[in-house]
């Protein structure tokens, strides 16, 4: 089961095992990760499950493009290019020890 670490503001690590599948930010809800607020359930209508993927990972994970890129627009902190909406990262085993760090806030 591949795990994926989630970093606070605060530096605070945790870290969840996801499956195969879904996708960030299911893995995040199921684990009750702060910070994921993910007000359209995954539907890409906001913005408000953006996380930065760690640098070392943006080449597996890849940037956002399209409609993904265009929601990223209202999202409330920074966007630069390791901006990714985690319901659009689907996990797969290729994706263990994936870093996502998360932004100050969604809203």
């Amino acid at each position: 089961m591949p795990k994926i670490t989630f970093l606070a503001p605060d530096g605070t690590a945790q870290t969840v095992d996801a499956r195969v599948g879904d996708s960030a930010m299911q893995t995040a809800l199921a684990h009750g990760v702060d910070g994921i607020t993910a007000e359209c359930g995954g539907a890409m209508a906001c913005a408000t499950c953006h996380a930065y993927v760690a640098e070392d990972w943006m080449e597996r994970v890849g940037p956002a493009t399209g409609i993904e890129a265009d929601m990223l627009e209202f999202a409330a902190c920074e966007v630069t290019p390791a901006s990714r909406l985690s319901c659009q990262i689907q996990i797969s085993e290729e994706l263990d020890g994936l870093v996502l760090r998360l932004p100050e806030t969604q809203i």
